[in-house]
């Protein structure tokens, strides 16, 4: 079973996180909601109260390893994103490991602070690009580089949930799904 973790901080925004985790968890992968603010509570952007699975320090060395790493947006919650040493060193080796690594709104920042984004195509929330060390910024909503999946924002959380469910599933099981939750877009 493919397996996912999706990394909430106070701030995030909410539906950045619950599209993506909503998509993967209807096509059966294994996705845990991990905290990096010490506390399984977390409170998001617009004050929705959200219990991770886990926190991040009580993540096993088995828990830890996943097929996708999902980081949503939101302010502030990308900035505590980008200041999670714990967080770095698991995206990092989850890049060393060829995992993927997925980033939408302001959250593609933490991936240019750790010298992902180098030489690749990204998106991000308009204003936040300067944040995108060495990326190479796209005019698309969602952009696929390498094993890396950024997206532009809010309005394309159901797109950038697809996109990294497509890297997860099979095509069919993919387009059965957008035919269940009546998702037209292409």
């Amino acid at each position: 079973m493919k397996k996912a973790l999706l990394f909430l901080a106070d701030g995030f925004e909410e539906v950045e996180a619950l599209a993506p985790l909503d998509i993967l968890r209807r096509a059966g992968i294994n996705l845990l909601t991990v905290s990096v603010t010490g506390q399984k509570t977390v409170k998001s952007s617009h004050q929705v109260v959200i219990e991770a699975d886990i926190r991040l320090e009580e993540l096993s060395v088995e828990q830890a390893e996943a097929d996708v790493y999902i980081l949503p947006g939101g302010m502030p919650g990308s900035q505590t994103l980008a200041d999670c040493q714990p967080l770095h060193n698991l995206l990092l080796q989850a890049n060393a490991n060829g995992k993927w690594i997925a980033a939408i709104c302001a959250a593609p920042m933490v991936l240019g602070k750790l010298g992902l984004l180098a030489g690749k195509e990204a998106i991000c929330y308009p204003g936040v690009e300067s944040k995108l060390e060495g990326a190479r910024i796209s005019d698309q909503a969602v952009v696929k580089d390498s094993k890396v999946i950024t997206a532009k924002g809010v309005g394309v959380a159901f797109d950038f949930g697809y996109a990294i469910l497509k890297e997860l599933a099979d095509a069919e099981t993919v387009e059965q799904l957008k035919a269940q939750m009546i998702y037209t877009n292409k």
